[in-house]
């Protein structure tokens, strides 16, 4: 992982998510810039907070996402299940 702080990128950068051939570019903080750094107007420049991360770590980190996901998902049905036992008594 890089954390590559805020950079200045086009629009077809300024979106949340990039996913190139073996990296991954995160977004966020994603604001549209009016003016250059000479005060010049533009439409086309946005600055964003960037993150990198080399494919298979950003996999691994979904991955590791997904499992804590649904260990949680499995607590909350069990949770609701005691709920609704206690109703129906």
């Amino acid at each position: 992982m890089k954390d590559m702080g805020i950079i200045n990128c086009s629009t077809t950068q300024a979106v949340p998510l990039i996913i190139g051939k073996d990296t991954v570019y995160v977004h966020s903080e994603i604001e549209q810039v009016f003016e250059d750094n000479q005060g010049n107007p533009t439409e086309n420049l946005w600055k964003c907070h960037e993150i990198q991360y080399e494919k298979d770590e950003y996999i691994k980190i979904l991955s590791e996402k997904n499992s804590s996901l649904a260990a949680q998902l499995t607590d909350t049905q069990l949770a609701l299940v005691e709920i609704y036992e206690g109703m129906v008594v």
